[in-house]
């Protein structure tokens, strides 16, 4: 079990056990990729001569923030599994791969290997680092998150996840936001964006204390600039051409896109409920994401912005809406 999670009824928990005991469902989505816990991936790295110190580092900074925010147990480093060595010509992998990530139900995280993923060393050993940093450092906070899971139809059903909540018969808290908005008034943008906002300050301190600087290509920039949080609006609007196998282009494609979708929604978020407070709000956010308790957060926002005002932002009206069976 996660730190934070609850399960109600022993069928509940008996499925989730068998889920997290066999991660082959996931490797299976990706069946060109090799896949190996991540310590078993830093020492093949070591034995190559890579100095993996950065990442340690990083993790052990990573731990004592965490702990600041209520989490005291990190995701075992086990549980991540990094893919490399692609039978797959022109494979590049990286935070924003396809179809990679933390997997609650399975309480495992399966992330690739920063770049060409044809070898099982990476080409740019120092991104690489960076990259898996912040995809741990990431990943943590969404298994560190509350959860409440519940039986529906013999199945887990997630009903809370931090501070975002679900009825058993699918109704959410907060809706989606429409296409193109720079805002957000849904919650998993929000708490997504937290917990990037979160992983890559800790990998852009990490990266200062190492001596990394970004690279002088478009390809490594970019890439910096994503792991550290440094992206600027030109980075974000400008399309960086150069060469690559298509899957980078792709690649940089799905960053920018995240990088819009997420990353500076939440910004705009924090400069709107919070205007020179943005980093107390962050704070406040993550503390409430983690344990599930959203009466701080309520009453930080109710003082700046008046009563109800969690409710008034997030919360829409089919959250109250029965659904009709229509299967009778």
């Amino acid at each position: 079990m996660a730190p934070n999670e609850t399960v109600v009824g022993m069928q509940v928990l008996q499925a989730l056990a068998a889920l997290r005991a066999d991660s082959s469902e996931l490797t299976a989505q990706h069946p060109d990729h090799a896949f190996r816990p991540a310590p078993e991936c830093l020492v093949q790295w070591q034995a190559a001569g890579l100095d993996t110190t950065a990442f340690h580092n990083g993790l052990h900074a990573a731990r004592a923030r965490y702990a600041e925010l209520g989490l005291s147990q990190m995701m075992p480093l086990e549980r991540v599994l990094v893919g490399a060595e692609s039978v797959r010509s022109g494979a590049f992998g990286g935070f924003h791969h396809p179809d990679q990530g933390y997997r609650h139900l399975q309480m495992i995280a399966v992330v690739t290997m920063y770049g060409p993923m044809e070898r099982d060393t990476p080409e740019r050993p120092e991104l690489a680092l960076l990259d898996l940093l912040r995809a741990y450092a990431h990943d943590c906070l969404h298994y560190g998150s509350r959860r409440r899971y519940v039986d529906v139809g013999g199945k887990p059903t997630r009903t809370q996840y931090g501070i975002n909540f679900r009825r058993p018969t699918g109704q959410t808290y907060s809706a989606a936001d429409p296409q193109g908005t720079p805002h957000t008034r849904n919650l998993g943008v929000v708490m997504e964006g937290a917990c990037d906002r979160e992983a890559r300050r800790i990998t852009r301190e990490t990266a200062a204390r190492a001596g990394f600087n970004a690279p002088d290509d478009v390809f490594g920039r970019f890439a910096f600039r994503d792991t550290t949080g440094t992206l600027s609006a030109e980075d974000v609007m400008t399309d960086p051409g150069g060469e690559g196998s298509d899957e980078a282009v792709r690649y940089v494609g799905a960053l920018r896109r995240y990088e819009t979708g997420v990353n500076r929604r939440y910004a705009v978020f924090l400069a709107e409920f919070a205007p020179g407070e943005e980093g107390d709000l962050h704070n406040v956010l993550l503390t409430a994401v983690v344990s599930g308790d959203t009466r701080d957060l309520g009453a930080w926002l109710d003082a700046r912005h008046g009563p109800g005002t969690f409710a008034a932002v997030f919360q829409t009206s089919a959250y109250f809406t029965p659904t009709l069976d229509l299967s009778a």
